[in-house]
């Protein structure tokens, strides 16, 4: 199914108030499943204009994925971005690869949601979104702490993030 059709699934579902189904259908489409995901489940809209998603969960334990009811009110690039970057907590937190450090996990989703490495079949965002994610990315590699073992672990990567962001300026 080409993105096309992807979308106009999406729009039935929307038209129907099933947001739920679509959220699910999503996820298939573009393979970002993984066996630690417990399902969807609502959180409060933010505004008509900002969107927040939340992986939710103990660490090591299922994670439910919490959207707003108007997530797919939001362009279908950025809502998949957004999605894929819950996925990747979602893996994160499983069974066997959890990973502690809270900076650690979001610099890895925002790194995801610039480069797509972990899910090569999520579309890129605008160059607006890219320098958000981007200074989000660097913003969580700062609060690693300065010369700390994750900042060494992650200095190719802030490389990568902060060249991506002086080449969108």
């Amino acid at each position: 199914m080409n993105f096309e059709q992807i979308n106009l699934h999406l729009e039935a579902y929307k038209e129907h108030g099933q947001i739920l189904d679509a959220a699910k259908f999503l996820i298939h489409s573009f393979e970002l499943e993984h066996e630690n995901f417990a399902g969807f489940g609502f959180r409060e809209e933010l505004s008509p204009t900002s969107m927040l998603l939340t992986a939710e969960g103990e660490l090591g334990g299922p994670q439910k994925v919490m959207i707003p009811k108007n997530l797919f009110d939001f362009d279908l690039n950025l809502v998949l971005n957004m999605v894929a970057h819950e996925m990747l907590h979602v893996r994160q937190k499983a069974p066997g690869q959890v990973i502690e450090d809270k900076n650690e996990r979001e610099f890895q989703a925002y790194y995801e949601m610039l480069f797509h490495k972990v899910f090569p079949q999520v579309p890129e965002v605008s160059d607006f979104h890219k320098k958000f994610f981007g200074n989000k990315a660097l913003e969580y590699y700062r609060r690693m702490g300065e010369g700390s073992e994750l900042q060494q672990k992650y200095a190719e990567g802030k490389i990568e993030v902060e060249y991506l962001i002086n080449s969108l300026s």
